[in-house]
Formats: structure tokens, C-alpha cells, sequence
């Protein structure tokens, strides 16, 4: 394996398991999120629906994208977005605020996740 191939393996699954856990992380601070930002029920619906909705509506096209744009491009964009947007999400002062940011997380998220897989086809070509 080059170094080339590590280091695609390594980003691409640190950033894989850095979606799957901004999912499951959000819903044990919902209580703590209530709290700090005074909201109530429909507000904390949205922080876990705000992300789970744009990562659902923008993934295919992100796919598309990454064919047109190039795969290594579109990673780098969508980690961009990702890490501003949870940046934003940390400095939340209000539910709207934080519930727009966790949509352009969502969408950070959805160009990551599209491209990661493709990333690794690439880097790793089967023998043949």
C-alpha cells in the first residue's frame, strides 16, 4: 500500500465516522441544547431533522457533481463546509441559528459521504 493509498484510507474514514458520529452525538445534548438555548420540542425536532434533511436532499447530486468537478476537489469542499458549519453549531446562540447551521453541516455532510466511497475506488483500482 503507498503512502498515497494510507492517507486516502485514513481521511476518508476519520471523516466517515465523523458523520456517522455528529448523528448519533447530537440526540444525548438535545436536554443540554433545551437548556442553554431555551426551545422546546419542535425546535430540538429540527436540529436532528435540519442535518438529516439536507444530507438526504443533496447527496445524489453531490455525486454528480464530484464526477464533473473531481472527486479530491469536492472532498475538500464538502470537509470545508463541514467543519465552518460545526464551527457555527458551536457558537449557536439562538435554536435558528443553530438549526440553519446544522442544514449547511447536512449538506458538508452529504458531499463527504457521496465522494468517500468513490475516493477509495479510486485510490485503491482492483488488480486485474
Amino acid at each position: 500500500m503507498s503512502r498515497m493509498q494510507r492517507w486516502t484510507l485514513a481521511v476518508v474514514c476519520a471523516a466517515t465516522a465523523m458523520l456517522m458520529l455528529d448523528i448519533a452525538v447530537v440526540n444525548t445534548a438535545l436536554s443540554r441544547i433545551a437548556e442553554d438555548l431555551d426551545t422546546g420540542l419542535s425546535g430540538l425536532q429540527w436540529v436532528v431533522d435540519a442535518y438529516t434533511l439536507a444530507l438526504a436532499s443533496v447527496v445524489l447530486t453531490a455525486g454528480s457533481l464530484a464526477d464533473r468537478l473531481g472527486r479530491r476537489r469536492l472532498f475538500t469542499i464538502g470537509l470545508s463546509i463541514f467543519t465552518v458549519a460545526s464551527g457555527a453549531c458551536a457558537l449557536a446562540t439562538d435554536i435558528v441559528f443553530l438549526n440553519s447551521a446544522r442544514a449547511v453541516q447536512g449538506i458538508g455532510a452529504a458531499i463527504m459521504f457521496a465522494v468517500s466511497l468513490a475516493l477509495l475506488a479510486q485510490a485503491f483500482p482492483s488488480a486485474k
